[in-house]
């Protein structure tokens, strides 16, 4: 399982037109950022810090076939990055992604990659 956080209202307008395009940062770079469970909490406190109203979509990564590339960032670490749109019938779930009174994202249970 792979994950990405966006915002519920990009998520909404990607339902109804049967396709998701990331958001304004993956436009930018050229591909959906994901990240492992492993990853995805430091992804959040780094990219998303204080973001309210998101998404936490869990994304089966054997479906996505080669338009998924592991490519090195953040330490080295491999992350997956998609090339090209989402069907949002690819999520193999999607789940609210709130904030803590800490200011931290509270995670749902995260399905990790058996190595």
């Amino acid at each position: 399982m792979i994950y990405h956080m966006c915002h519920a209202e990009e998520w909404a307008a990607a339902v109804a037109a049967g396709v998701y395009h990331g958001s304004s940062q993956d436009r930018a770079d050229g591909f959906m950022h994901f990240s492992t469970a492993m990853q995805i909490v430091e992804s959040a406190r780094r990219h998303r810090a204080g973001q309210d109203g998101l998404l936490l979509l869990a994304i089966d990564a054997a479906r996505l076939g080669d338009r998924l590339k592991w490519e090195p960032s953040r330490g080295g670490d491999l992350f997956p990055h998609l090339y090209g749109p989402l069907d949002p019938a690819e999520s193999t779930s999607v789940q609210p992604l709130p904030l803590g009174p800490d200011g931290l994202h509270v995670f749902p249970e995260l399905t990790f990659l058996q190595g």
